[in-house]
């Protein structure tokens, strides 16, 4: 999976490109983790990503909770793949996918 950040002030964004799984997943949450202080709005493009898995999905919900308390996240450019398994477990209600 490849990883694009971009930091401008308070917005973070993330461009991911590939898959986001087992083996991903601490990827992203080591590009996370411990580095949104002061981010109030976070976001994740999809456009290049082809497949999540629960690990991913963690990662996710793990960013959610910490921008709930600070700022706001969004996904953009959601496939069909990827909106589908959001609805089956849920997690469209959680996120907020644009």
């Amino acid at each position: 999976m490849k990883i694009e950040k971009n930091v401008d002030g308070s917005s973070t964004s993330f461009a991911l490109e590939g898959r986001l799984d087992t083996m991903t997943a601490p990827l992203l949450e080591s590009e996370i983790q411990g580095k949104l202080d002061g981010v109030t709005d976070l976001e994740f493009d999809f456009a290049k990503l082809s497949y999540i898995s629960s690990a991913g999905l963690r990662v996710l919900l793990s960013a959610q909770k910490i921008m709930n308390k600070q700022g706001k996240m969004t996904i953009k450019n959601v496939c069909d793949e990827i909106k589908e398994i959001f609805e089956v477990t849920g997690f469209s209600d959680i996120l907020t996918v644009v």
